[in-house]
């Protein structure tokens, strides 16, 4: 392996806390509709993004990586300012990953610019993320304008 390639990221999260840290190491992660699926017989949702290696910000490198990530025990997805047919070519960034875990049931908020939000129920948090394939060199690092309070 090349010494400038980070070793591939590969997570588990059971909880949401776990979640808090598969948000930060996805945040502004790149994916298409397309890239994402419901597979309602095996209760998984899956999707493949464009993950930024925020774990070289400061090194003078910026990068990104393709990342696949898996939701488990999944009984239903809601979309909202999304729309599934006009959208389909749609990148998305994501911003966060919110999760609730409830006693018997939770949910996972994929948070994306723009107001959108793909909402998962879920009976557990059960969620891996595996980063695969080569990094390829980012045009710039993501940017946030905060507005400012008056």
């Amino acid at each position: 392996m090349n010494e400038t390639m980070p070793d591939a990221l590969s997570l588990r999260a059971e909880d949401a806390e776990d979640m808090t840290v598969v948000s930060a190491c996805l945040q502004d992660a790149l994916v298409t509709l397309g890239d994402m699926a419901y597979l309602a017989e095996e209760r998984r949702f899956i999707l493949v993004a464009s993950r930024f290696l925020w774990e070289e910000e400061g090194s003078g490198r910026r990068s990104r990586i393709h990342t696949g990530v898996s939701f488990d025990e999944v009984t239903g997805v809601r979309m909202r300012g999304i729309n599934r047919r006009a959208d389909s070519g749609r990148i998305l960034e994501l911003l966060a990953i919110d999760a609730e875990d409830g006693a018997e049931k939770g949910t996972v908020t994929l948070v994306m610019a723009g107001g959108a939000e793909l909402r998962l129920e879920v009976e557990a948090i059960r969620c891996h993320l595996r980063d695969f394939g080569e990094p390829w060199p980012a045009a710039a690092s993501p940017r946030h304008l905060i507005a400012e309070e008056s």
